[in-house]
C-alpha cells in the first residue's frame, strides 16, 4: 500500500498520531486509487482507530457516512474512505469482490500513523467486505484488524429474496442499470462481462469462521428491507459462539437506519473488545 496527500493537503506531512484531520489518496493492492480521510478525534489515549467501510453508492462524503463517522469520533479517531467506484476512488465497483484491497490499503495506512489498534466498522455491501478482510488479513500482517462490526450484512450470495435486492441485481446486471448506477447513484460498476467475480469470491458466511479469535460483533435491523433475519442468524452461528449478535427492534438498513445511540454503542463495544486483544 502506498498513499499520496490529495490535492488540498499537499503540503502535509503524515507523521505518528497526527492531531488534525488529513485527506489522501492510498494505492490499493492492485493500483487502484482510494480516496480516504483521517479524523484524529479524541486525545489520542490507548491508540485505538475506528476504520469505517461504507455501503454500495456510499462514499466518504455523503451525509450518513460522515455522520457514523462522526458519532464514532467521539471515542476514537476514525479512518473513512471511498469504496473502488465510488466517489474520488478509482476504478470500478466490484461489489464486494476486490473491495477487500481498498479495505487493508486503509487498515494498513491507519497503521502506519501510530495506531496501536484498528477496529473495522463495515455497512452492507462495507460489512460483507470486514468479514471477508478479517478473515483473509490474519495473523500479523500491517492490514490485520483487532475488532469487526458487520451492520446490516448479507450472509451469502446472489440473494433476491426480497424487492430491493430484485432492483440492485438489475443495476448490477444491466447495461441500462449500470448507467443508472453511474449518473443516478454517482457509482461506476464494472461490467459482469468483464470477468468479475471469476472465481466467485468467499462469502461473508464462509468468512466468519476464520475470524476467530478477533472480537466480531454482528447488527442487523428487525425491518431490514433488503436482508431478512435469517442474515445475521446465519452469520452468528457460522462463528458458533465466537460473535455478538445484536438485532435491532425498529431498524431498516445500514448507515441511514442506525441511530446515534447505536452508532455510539458500537464505538463503546469497539473499544472495549478492541482492548481485550
Amino acid at each position: 500500500m502506498t498513499w499520496g496527500p490529495a490535492d488540498e493537503e499537499s503540503g502535509s506531512s503524515v507523521r505518528p498520531i497526527t492531531e488534525r484531520r488529513l485527506r489522501v489518496m492510498l494505492r490499493a493492492q492492485d493500483g487502484i486509487a482510494i480516496d480516504a480521510s483521517y479524523d484524529p478525534g479524541p486525545a489520542p489515549g490507548d491508540g485505538l482507530v475506528i476504520v469505517l467501510a461504507h455501503g454500495f453508492t456510499g462514499d466518504l462524503e455523503r451525509p450518513h457516512v460522515r455522520r457514523a463517522a462522526g458519532v464514532f469520533a467521539q471515542r476514537a479517531a476514525v479512518v473513512t474512505f471511498s469504496f473502488r467506484g465510488h466517489g474520488r476512488s478509482g476504478g470500478r465497483s466490484t461489489v464486494g469482490d476486490r473491495e477487500v484491497l481498498d479495505l487493508a490499503a486503509a487498515v494498513e495506512w491507519a497503521r502506519s500513523l501510530g495506531h496501536a489498534r484498528v477496529a473495522t466498522v463495515g455497512f452492507s455491501m462495507g460489512g460483507s467486505v470486514v468479514l471477508r478482510h478479517a478473515a483473509s488479513h490474519r495473523g500479523r500482517t500491517e492490514a490485520r484488524t483487532d475488532a469487526v462490526v458487520s451492520v446490516s450484512a448479507p450472509a451469502r450470495w446472489f440473494y433476491r429474496g426480497t424487492a430491493p435486492m430484485r432492483r440492485l441485481h438489475w443495476v448490477v446486471s444491466r447495461p441500462t442499470g449500470r448507467m443508472v448506477g453511474r449518473l443516478g447513484l454517482r457509482t461506476r460498476i464494472q461490467p459482469w462481462s468483464a470477468g468479475v467475480w471469476d472465481p466467485v469470491p468467499l462469502s461473508p458466511v464462509e468468512s466468519v469462521p476464520l475470524i476467530a479469535p478477533t472480537p466480531l460483533l454482528v447488527v442487523h435491523g428487525d425491518r431490514d428491507p433488503y436482508f431478512p433475519l435469517d442474515h445475521p442468524r446465519m452469520l452468528a452461528e457460522a462463528a458458533d459462539g465466537g460473535a455478538e449478535l445484536w438485532l435491532e427492534p425498529g431498524m431498516g438498513h445500514a448507515e441511514n437506519a442506525a441511530s446515534d445511540a447505536l452508532l455510539d454503542r458500537i464505538g463503546a463495544w469497539v473499544a472495549t473488545a478492541g482492548a481485550a486483544q
